[in-house]
């Protein structure tokens, strides 16, 4: 049987994600969990990712990759650029939340919104966007907005408060081709915001449960 392990750093997300992984592969798998709301929170609270949460994150791929499984998938936007540092010393594939988000948005049209709640996620969405259109060879223009009262609103598990916010926030928005959900944790607004703004917007979790579903039928043996 083959096994995912997934490292999360939202806590419900890590509550729905494999909820999610299971409802889409067909085939039996086993599921490892690993919460570390540090390095989410800690980025967000000192304005950046240190080298000792860097390590942090190692250690915590390092666990999953000891459970033996097939493969990691990191669920976490703010952890997407170490895990690109990382992904080389690892002996099993891993998948970041956001991997095929970017390729998308990158060939989605020249300008594009990202949309976060939390400032740590912003900088990395943005890198890992502009990196896909360089490799698609094309020219792209990428804002974004910041709403930290919603992720506030989403740690007090008051979710009710954090999509009302983001989608005031959607509401203002016009002449994007392409407006991306920074977090999985927005992932469920999705249908929403593309109905209020009429603009193509894109979350992870569903690109990347595709993604995953392809990595395992790479896979031709059970355990």
């Amino acid at each position: 049987m083959k096994c995912i392990a997934l490292i999360h750093t939202v806590k419900g997300l890590a509550n729905s994600f494999e909820g999610m992984l299971r409802k889409e592969i067909e085939e039996e798998i086993k599921v490892q969990n690993l919460w570390d709301d540090f390095l989410a929170d800690n980025p967000n609270e000192i304005g950046e990712f240190t080298i000792e949460n860097r390590c942090r994150l190692l250690m915590d791929m390092k666990t999953q990759e000891m459970t033996g499984a097939d493969m990691i998938v990191t669920t976490c936007s703010t952890l997407t650029p170490v895990v690109e540092m990382i992904r080389p010393f690892m002996k099993i594939p891993v998948i970041a939340i956001d991997d095929a988000m970017a390729k998308k948005a990158a060939v989605s049209g020249e300008k594009i919104m990202v949309l976060a709640t939390a400032e740590s996620t912003v900088e990395p969405t943005v890198s890992k966007i502009q990196t896909e259109a360089q490799r698609a060879e094309r020219k792209i223009q990428i804002e974004h907005r910041v709403c930290m009262e919603a992720f506030r609103a989403m740690k007090q598990m008051d979710m009710e408060r954090h999509d009302r916010l983001l989608k005031e926030m959607a509401g203002a928005l016009s002449g994007y081709d392409c407006i991306v959900l920074a977090q999985a944790s927005m992932s469920h607004l999705e249908k929403e915001i593309r109905d209020i703004t009429g603009i193509e917007t894109l979350s992870s979790p569903r690109l990347c449960m595709e993604e995953i579903k392809k990595k395992l039928e790479e896979i031709n043996y059970d355990r």
